[in-house]
């Protein structure tokens, strides 16, 4: 059984989901300030997903977050929010977040979004060719093995989702990947869980890594109405 931390201060949510995620095959700890999330997230804490409310007694969620990213921990995020304005969303998203819900929401949904992130962090998780131990393009170079990106030898830190969105570019030169394909390629189904906003959210951040100038992509290039391409070029970022 998957193992969450909730971070919550509803009491009536949290009688909820306390009833209700084990029955759907998780174990639920649950935390109602940002200070007991921060001590139960101590290193090498037991916790296979994050479930953080945004709006709390002695902060928010999103500070969670960036705390548990700079300390190089990549476990999934899900943010639970009562709003849904486009720059909270991105705020969280940028914050290093994986995923979110606008309450109310039904119980079905957050757990097909619970499970769909442990599947992508899961090793398992096939987003290179098989047999694969690297891949690399021009002087981006991911080792397939390891998880590891470099880009002119450098190491560059990048997200779970980071990392597997550019293992779909970088595996697939030259060919115009749809919204649509990225959003079936990242999340369950048709994309129907996540607004578009996010993959904006993600693809932005990515050329911030693997861009000389992120403003004028050269590498991963919108090709305006259909979608991305990821364009292969030999010269030095």
């Amino acid at each position: 059984m998957n193992h969450l931390l909730l971070l919550e201060d509803d009491a009536a949510l949290i009688d909820g989901l306390r009833y209700s995620l084990p029955k759907n095959g998780f174990t639920l700890d649950v935390v109602s300030t940002v200070r007991d999330a921060l001590k139960a997230l101590n290193p090498g804490h037991p916790y296979d997903l994050l479930l953080l409310d945004v709006t709390l007694p002695d902060g928010s969620g999103f500070s969670v977050c960036e705390r548990v990213r700079q300390a190089k921990d990549h476990t999934p995020i899900l943010f639970l929010t009562a709003s849904d304005e486009e720059t909270s969303i991105i705020y969280g998203l940028d914050g290093g977040g994986d995923d979110y819900m606008t309450k109310p929401f039904r119980l079905g949904e957050l757990c097909s979004r619970i499970r769909a992130l442990l599947r992508r962090s899961s090793p398992a998780f096939d987003s290179n060719p098989p047999g694969a131990s690297g891949l690399s393009s021009g002087p981006v170079f991911i080792d397939t093995l390891s998880g590891k990106v470099r880009v002119n030898g450098q190491a560059v830190e990048l997200t779970g989702m980071e990392y597997r969105l550019l293992c779909l570019f970088v595996s697939r030169p030259g060919q115009l990947l749809s919204r649509s394909f990225l959003l079936d390629a990242l999340w369950d189904g048709n994309g129907n869980f996540v607004d578009d906003n996010t993959l904006s959210v993600y693809i932005r951040r990515l050329r911030e890594k693997v861009e000389a100038d992120p403003s004028s992509p050269r590498r991963l290039v919108t090709v305006r109405g259909l979608g991305y391409r990821w364009e292969e070029k030999e010269e030095v970022l």
